[in-house]
């Protein structure tokens, strides 16, 4: 088989049945090949930050890895923010790149730059296949690592040369052999013991976390634990959905922008319990103010999490589920105490509020807390800033894996392609982007892409003109001083918000991409405009003009202590 055979082969064997990518002269043979196949889907985007964001949406809807192939040069590099996404949120991405000929590596030749070098710091693992007959044992080996143990993204550069060149009696592999690479599964059954008695012995415990659960499979195990020893719950913003938001332990998400509930809970907490969450600083806030009087124990799948933020008690290292289910098994049950009492109490004083009745304009909460009326069990994408903490804050997530989001890297432009491939991943799944004008311009070209492939993209754009996470900084700590931050024309009239003074405009701009376009001024627009969108069989942009100096809260101020806590503009 040539080269680019082997590869689609291979693809086929992983099973493999859709692909996002872009091509070039350095991948010409590969999309040849492709072209001839009937097994594997390709769907061509607009960007190659597109596809790769696409492979993102599509590995965390079906926990399969999500395949990206582009060009060289530009193509490649084009991909580097895809990558660095995946590879903080742990999601199996491996993207395949054409590279110059072996002989041209070095000389700077046309469309050559170093991948593996680039891509090196931002990857679980990385490839640059020099000879044909190491390409299946690399294409095995590359599946293997991005979706075993803590998953990730990993490239697989390949030479024009061997795409072309030929190898007899190709065989795919049928197992992996990397003495150096084994994760541990199996949590250490001495530790969990330790962790079973420090729980047994707690009077405020908390548990918290992460999307080490959703990739794990574990919320039904979360759910038994949280239930047999009634421990209050907070999760943060990658496992939403784990435990359902209307649960009686649920404290919320913590955090900058988390429930007053959970930031509490952290901080006065006696023990600690956290599993598949790597103590990200939106949550922790100064480590050494972070649950001061908490015995700490840390669940994870990757060894080199635990302790690195926050100073760990009882380690264990494994996969959530296992050890869920083992400590679950050993634990005895407790009932609920003056503790759950307290948490309980704070989350009655220190509701999620919002005041729609009093105000004329659209307030960008009302369209979230409409939404749960209007759908069920939806897969929601966010992009970044502002938006995505109402989505967090106010969306009634009920299922594992419901919210697709770019939680560690914060990548703005995510949304709409990581939707795209959501949606391509699960026909007849309703899928919803939440928006900023901001982050939707950036991979704005991808709504061709939904319009061209027919999919069902039901796009909600909050369009406040500013960069509004970054304008509410700007405000609160930086004497309002809005440096480049309003995204209206130089010299506009901040008074006038009639849309004809929006720029774009994006009702227009959608029904030019093939995308029917909607509009809500008022209040009293937003739930028909939000029907008529999610009834319209096929991609959607609705845009609604809100409030533009609405800000996010509760608040945490960067550098404070998670319990430090700014409730609202009257504060």
């Amino acid at each position: 088989m040539k080269g680019s055979e082997i590869i689609v082969d291979s693809l086929k064997q992983e099973k493999v049945d859709k692909i996002f990518g872009y091509p070039g002269g350095a991948v010409i043979p590969i999309f040849d090949t492709l072209h001839s196949n009937r097994d594997i889907e390709v769907m061509l985007t607009r960007h190659e930050q597109g596809a790769v964001h696409a492979a993102d949406g599509y590995a965390r809807t079906t926990g399969k890895p999500g395949v990206c192939i582009v060009t060289s040069g530009p193509g490649a590099t084009n991909t580097i923010t895809g990558l660095a996404t995946a590879k903080l949120d742990s999601i199996p991405v491996i993207v395949i790149s054409g590279q110059v000929p072996t002989s041209y590596i070095g000389t700077d030749a046309f469309q050559e730059t170093d991948f593996f070098g680039l891509s090196t710091s931002i990857c679980k693992h990385n490839y640059l296949v020099k000879d044909i007959k190491n390409l299946p044992n690399i294409i095995k080996e590359a599946f293997h690592v991005a979706t075993s143990g803590r998953p990730g993204p990993v490239t697989i550069d390949v030479p024009k040369d061997v795409s072309l060149a030929e190898l007899p009696n190709y065989k795919y592999p049928k197992k992996v052999d990397m003495a150096g690479y084994q994760p541990v599964i199996e949590g250490n059954m001495k530790q969990i013991k330790k962790l079973a008695e420090a729980i047994k012995k707690s009077s405020k415990p908390v548990l918290y976390t992460g999307g080490g659960i959703v990739t794990s499979g574990a919320e039904k195990e979360i759910r038994k634990l949280v239930e047999k020893v009634n421990i209050p719950t907070t999760t943060t913003l990658m496992g939403l959905g784990t435990l359902p938001y209307d649960h009686p332990e649920f404290l919320g998400m913590p955090g900058m922008h988390g429930t007053v509930a959970a930031n509490y809970a952290l901080t006065e907490c006696d023990l600690l319990i956290a599993i598949g969450t790597r103590f990200d600083d939106r949550v922790t806030g100064p480590p050494d103010t972070f649950a001061k009087n908490a015995k700490v124990a840390h669940v994870d799948i990757d060894p080199a999490e635990i302790g690195k933020i926050i100073e760990t008690d009882i380690p264990v290292v494994g996969d959530a589920g296992d050890v869920l289910k083992k400590l679950i098994n050993i634990l005895e049950p407790k009932a609920k105490n003056g503790w759950n009492k307290k948490t309980q109490q704070w989350k009655s004083r220190y509701p999620l509020k919002y005041d729609q009745a009093n105000s004329k304009e659209i307030l960008p909460q009302y369209i979230i807390d409409t939404l749960n009326d209007l759908v069920d069990d939806a897969i929601m994408v966010t992009d970044v800033g502002q938006h995505q903490m109402w989505v967090a804050q106010f969306f009634h997530f009920k299922n594992s894996g419901q919210l697709l989001t770019s939680g560690g890297l914060g990548t703005m432009g995510y949304g709409l392609p990581a939707a795209m491939g959501a949606a391509a991943s699960k026909p007849g799944k309703p899928v919803i982007n939440v928006s900023g004008d901001g982050g939707f311009q950036m991979n704005i070209q991808e709504l061709t892409t939904c319009a061209l492939n027919n999919l069902p993209v039901k796009n909600i754009l909050i369009n406040n003109s500013y960069l509004g996470m970054v304008r509410q900084w700007q405000e609160l700590f930086w004497d309002k001083r809005y440096a480049k931050t309003s995204l209206r024309k130089p010299g506009q009239n901040p008074e006038d918000n009639t849309p004809t003074n929006y720029c774009p405009d994006m009702v227009k701009l959608a029904e030019a991409s093939g995308v029917k376009g909607l509009r809500a001024n008022k209040p009293e627009d937003v739930e028909e405009v939000l029907k008529t969108g999610l009834e319209y069989d096929g991609p959607v942009v609705m845009e609604f003009f809100v409030r533009e100096t609405e800000n996010v809260y509760p608040m945490v101020p960067s550098g404070k202590p998670i319990n430090e806590i700014i409730l609202g503009d009257e504060q």
